[in-house]
């Protein structure tokens, strides 16, 4: 198994940035709170940190054949 290694890697952002605003959709309770606890999973197990980066992250969910949902995540 590769050795862990911690990356620190640092956004800096040029002084042009312009935050893109994007439409909000809003989510049912049931997902909100899905999301909620996939983020914390993903914090838990080190997969994700927060960011200080003041930008959002589009989430949403696709319908599975088995009925589920699985959610999606696009950062821009």
């Amino acid at each position: 198994m590769p050795k862990k290694i911690v990356w620190d890697h640092v956004i800096k952002l040029k002084k042009e940035f312009v935050l893109k605003k994007r439409k909000v959709y809003l989510l049912s309770r049931e997902e909100r709170e899905e999301v909620h606890e996939f983020i914390e999973e993903q914090l838990r197990k080190r997969y994700i940190r927060l960011l200080k980066l003041p930008q959002i992250v589009l989430v949403f969910f696709v319908g599975k054949k088995d009925g589920k949902k699985h959610i999606v995540l696009v950062f821009k």
